[in-house]
């Protein structure tokens, strides 16, 4: 049976398959004293109660009972260590610079003008202030898609961005810049080619001065329901306006950019314990070499990067950005403290199941993403990135909330690994799924756009599958390729980070 272990100080490793009691492990002088499902760590010594355990040369937490070598190690036998204190953070100005960047330095984009990142597709979206107003919207996409962008053959798509957001909200609330911010950010999309066609009711909080430049409000971009005779009024003057957008969209054509001109995100859902050892430093390579080009790569999740945020300390470049490292994390701590709880609720049945034991090991994980290359910049969520190179995008851990945080801050293509399975994808986005293992690409094997299992066979390097995953970034972004997500129309819906209160 064959085992992964990270570091020479690891005391345990974890199961490549599921195991039998009495199975010798390959390589070992070691025996499983029990059944361990797949992905589970195996007691690589005799241990005692208290005893730290380590994996990725990192304390997971500290043993509630005795375990043999060749035991079973989970939730059930860790008690969860202190989380690193926030407060003497130092900028480090360590990470390393990726020396091993590929010949392929351009890609084929929609320029946006100096100093904004390039859209990876050409879509009309049409945006609204407030949550009231979906139902046309929704319906009046479906019949611009159906009898007018046809004739508009250079368009991808036409996208009704909905959000629950904009009334009965504390709207001047301390917190209410977060949803106010992503909300104005999505509206100026990189994908959406500075056409702007949003949809008001009228009498909502959100007012159109709150998202948008005074020179936008227009009866060009702006459409108020509440100022139409009736829904056919509504839908004739939002179709009349689309046909205007959709027509300048039309003549927008790909052209040859630099790497400076592309921001991508990446996120996990759906985590294993495999999610560290495959997919995410598979992600975490192609990100190294794509901000030694200059590119913008954003990886992000609080929560998950909590109990390592040390490590991302020392990877920030000034005092500037740790200082903005420190405010996001402490933020969000007492975020958590008002509801009592901590970041021990962010592991989920499944990410337990899949052999992720707690918070601790999750992180360690979920920050593989990022590479080893330096931390130029923090934003929140939703915030546009102004840096080149690597980006902590402070947003919740939620793939649901995480996603379109992202997006709202201008990303044209998203990564994103999981080792359980999910379904998740963003219309206004390519999405791209990299799976953990072998087996759950074999369960879902017509969903993912990678199988990082090659990494924990051996089959493959985490360099080669980097290498593979850096030309489909560019295949993607270019156009050449479709994700699975975009092949089967798996879109979730807009949801912005929402901490102010609703009234």
């Amino acid at each position: 049976m064959k085992v992964v272990k990270i570091t020479e100080q690891d005391n345990v490793a974890v199961v490549v398959a599921p195991t039998k009691a009495g199975d010798v492990i390959e390589g070992m002088s070691l025996t499983a004293l029990c059944d361990i499902p797949q992905g589970h760590k195996i007691a690589l010594k005799d241990l005692k109660k208290g005893d730290s355990v380590i994996r990725y040369g990192v304390l997971l937490g500290y043993l509630t009972e005795d375990v043999k070598a060749g035991a079973w190690i989970n939730e059930h036998n860790l008690e969860l260590p202190t989380s690193p204190a926030v407060e003497s953070l130092k900028a480090g100005k360590q990470g390393t610079v990726c020396t091993d960047v590929p010949e392929r330095k351009t890609w084929m984009g929609y320029d946006n003008g100096p100093d904004l990142p390039a859209g990876s597709r050409n879509i009309l979206g049409i945006t609204m202030s407030v949550q009231c107003v979906a139902g046309v919207v929704r319906n009046v996409v479906d019949i611009i898609k159906k009898t007018i962008l046809p004739k508009y053959p250079n368009v991808d798509d036409v996208v009704a961005v909905t959000h629950p957001y904009g009334c009965g909200v504390a709207i001047a609330a301390d917190e209410a810049f977060i949803p106010i911010r992503g909300v104005k950010n999505l509206i100026h999309h990189p994908n959406f080619g500075g056409q702007i066609l949003c949809i008001g009711l009228g009498c909502e909080k959100l007012q159109m001065d709150m998202i948008l430049e005074p020179e936008e409000i227009n009866s060009e971009n702006v459409v108020i329901l509440q100022d139409c005779k009736g829904y056919q009024a509504m839908i004739d003057r939002i179709c009349e306006l689309a046909e205007k957008k959709l027509a300048v969209l039309n003549q927008r054509k790909r052209v040859e950019l630099p790497l400076e001109k592309l921001r991508i995100g990446a996120q996990c859902g759906g985590s294993d314990a495999f999610s560290g050892i495959s997919a995410n430093p598979t992600i975490g390579y192609a990100f190294d070499m794509l901000a030694a080009g200059g590119a913008q790569v954003l990886f992000s999740e609080v929560t998950e990067v909590r109990d390592g945020v040390h490590y991302l300390a020392d990877r920030c470049q000034d005092e500037k950005t740790v200082e903005k490292l420190k405010s996001e994390i402490s933020w969000y701590d007492k975020y958590l403290e008002r509801s009592h709880v901590d970041r021990s609720a962010n592991p989920t049945p499944g990410n337990k199941k899949g052999g992720l034991s707690n918070i601790v090991e999750k992180a360690m994980g979920s920050i593989a993403k990022s590479g080893s290359s330096p931390i130029v910049e923090v934003v929140g969520p939703g915030e546009l990135p102004k840096c080149h190179g690597l980006v902590f995008a402070a947003t919740p851990a939620s793939d649901i909330v995480c996603g379109p945080s992202q997006l709202a801050s201008g990303i044209v293509m998203q990564l994103f690994s999981t080792g359980r399975g999910t379904t998740y994808g963003l219309q206004e986005i390519p999405v791209y799924k990299i799976c953990t293992q072998h087996s759950m690409k074999a369960q879902w094997d017509d969903l993912f756009d990678m199988d990082a299992g090659y990494v924990v066979t051996g089959e493959k390097t985490i360099a080669e599958m980097g290498h593979v995953l850096y030309n489909d970034i560019l295949d993607v972004v270019s156009g050449i390729k479709k994700t699975t997500a975009e092949k089967y129309c798996l879109y979730n819906d807009f949801l912005v980070f929402n901490p102010a209160p609703i009234t």
